[in-house]
């Protein structure tokens, strides 16, 4: 029987009608100088071509299916599925430079206290947009500290102590994880280096669902009530 090694990290892709980009996002996960992971592609009830391109990749992705229910869904759908010590996530369209897992990778390796790794982050204008929408949408000339879900990698332990993304958020899931992880203590580094570059296009979620902005009230509120809770908790 051949011996089937557990991929050090598991890489989650959540998608919804992400045909226009998807292929270039595996492609910049398959062209990693890390070579082991699993690619875990969860999609969450695209409509358009979606599904074919996934089943171009059949031979280097697991496919995960799930009706509609939004990112935050969609990626601990891939948790759920994950079987690597480490998860890193990758939105649709955004693209990993090819030294990505192995920089963050030899980052934790080196400090056993870290729980996770993120990394600089440089942004683009897609191919496609055109000069009005290039003057709207203004994409900054220097990387900066990212500290966004497709430029993380992250111990699967530690995911847990944080917990999952909260489902009920539609714009706002990854600003209440990550407050939630800095609340538990979670230590993290940075790595000094392009990791992850950010496609600017006319469907970023930050655009497609303004309506979900009124997500950001209620997640402060959300913050506050947990703290209450703590305070409550220590005075009893």
């Amino acid at each position: 029987m051949t011996r089937v090694e557990t991929p050090a990290t598991s890489v989650i892709i959540p998608v919804y009608n992400g045909a226009p980009y998807l292929a270039e996002a595996i492609e910049s996960v398959l062209a990693q100088t890390c070579r082991s992971f699993e690619i875990i592609v969860v999609d969450d009830g695209s409509t358009d071509g979606s599904a074919g391109i996934i089943a171009r990749y059949a031979a280097f992705v697991r496919q995960c299916f799930q009706e509609n229910r939004g990112t935050g869904a969609a990626r601990n759908h891939g948790v759920e599925a994950a079987q690597a010590p480490l998860l890193a996530f990758l939105d649709q369209d955004d693209l990993w430079e090819p030294g990505k897992l192995k920089a963050q990778m030899a980052m934790l390796a080196a400090d056993a206290s870290l729980d996770a790794v993120f990394g600089l982050v440089g942004q683009f204008h897609s191919p496609e947009t055109g000069e009005p929408f290039r003057r709207h949408v203004l994409c900054p000339l220097k990387p900066a500290a990212g500290y966004l879900p497709s430029a993380m990698l992250i111990r699967t332990e530690a995911f847990h102590r944080v917990g999952p993304f909260e489902e009920s958020l539609q714009l706002a899931e990854w600003s209440d994880w990550f407050v939630r992880a800095v609340e538990c203590g979670l230590r993290m580094g940075l790595v000094p280096e392009v990791v992850t570059r950010r496609r600017l296009h006319r469907g970023n979620k930050g655009l497609v669902f303004r309506h979900f902005r009124k997500e950001y009230p209620r997640l402060l509120k959300m913050l506050l009530d947990r703290r209450r809770l703590a305070t409550v908790k220590t005075m009893t």
